[in-house]
């Protein structure tokens, strides 16, 4: 039975990943779901589990390291091993710099702290039994984490950071039968932009992005699992994020002009 410990599987594409690998895996899956929301992730496991699969629900802060590592050792302690770690919790923030006043950057900090120190302690945390089980670690960054979007320079910083982090961890770990596969999702039909910090450090209550094109959750986690499935190195949704990764490569500006079409004009800068 492989274990897999999902972050930030209250909603979004953490309960979208559980409820597909419930579905595919069934009884040979058991799934060890973190958030903060305890109530929302009981009801995840328990969809989970009508599916027949093994559920452990773990109310989880990943911006703070002792809870990190408790819950891996709730995994250890309920189910003996751990096969994959699934790095999707994260949270979003919207402002350009310049509208954040001096008093108000600590959000900045707090953002660092969940969207790559939370990856950071959970898999030095989970590491030796990955090694153990020569199994995989699926890190949920951004397009924002490739290609810099104005207005999101604190987001795009915890993204890149996290994108180097787990590059780095790939090569380190090539010997040791550990896949490190890193997804990229664009825009995606959930509430993470709405939830997401403002200038002033509160829920910005709105996307700032046009949302036209947004990728269904179910499309993006299916297309990561798949990803991780394969042990791919990179998981890009699209053929056009493919095309802007390369396009960054050979015509910066115009890459620039992509990403601030890609804005709602009233957060544009001026």
């Amino acid at each position: 039975m492989k274990t897999i410990v999902i972050t930030g599987a209250s909603d979004g594409l953490g309960a979208e990943m559980a409820r597909q690998l419930a579905a595919t895996h069934g009884p040979t899956c058991a799934l060890v779901l973190a958030a903060r929301n305890a109530n929302a992730l009981e009801g995840v496991a328990k969809g989970c589990a009508s599916l027949g699969a093994h559920t452990l629900v773990v109310p989880t802060d990943v911006s703070v390291e002792s809870q990190c590592r408790a819950l891996v050792d709730a995994a250890i302690t309920r189910f003996g091993r751990i096969d994959v770690l699934i790095n999707n919790a994260g949270m979003s923030a919207q402002a350009l710099l310049e509208q954040v006043q001096a008093g108000d950057l600590n959000w900045y900090e707090t953002l660092m702290r969940i969207n790559l120190w939370g990856s950071v302690w959970c898999t030095h945390a989970a590491l030796p039994h990955l090694k153990s089980s020569r199994g995989s670690v699926l890190a949920v960054s951004s397009l924002a984490g490739l290609v810099g979007v104005p207005g999101r320079t604190a987001y795009c910083a915890t993204k890149f950071a996290m994108t180097g982090f787990f590059e780095a961890l790939r090569t380190e770990l090539s010997g040791a039968g550990v896949g490190v596969t890193i997804a990229f999702p664009g825009v995606v039909a959930t509430d993470i932009r709405r939830r997401g910090f403002n200038a002033q450090g509160q829920p910005a209550g709105s996307s700032g992005l046009k949302e036209d094109w947004a990728m269904p959750v179910s499309t993006c986690a299916c297309r990561m699992l798949a990803g991780l499935a394969a042990r791919q190195r990179e998981v890009l949704m699209t053929p056009r994020d493919k095309f802007a990764r390369v396009l960054k490569l050979l015509w910066p500006s115009q890459v620039d002009r992509m990403a601030l079409a890609a804005l709602n004009d009233h957060v544009k800068p001026r």
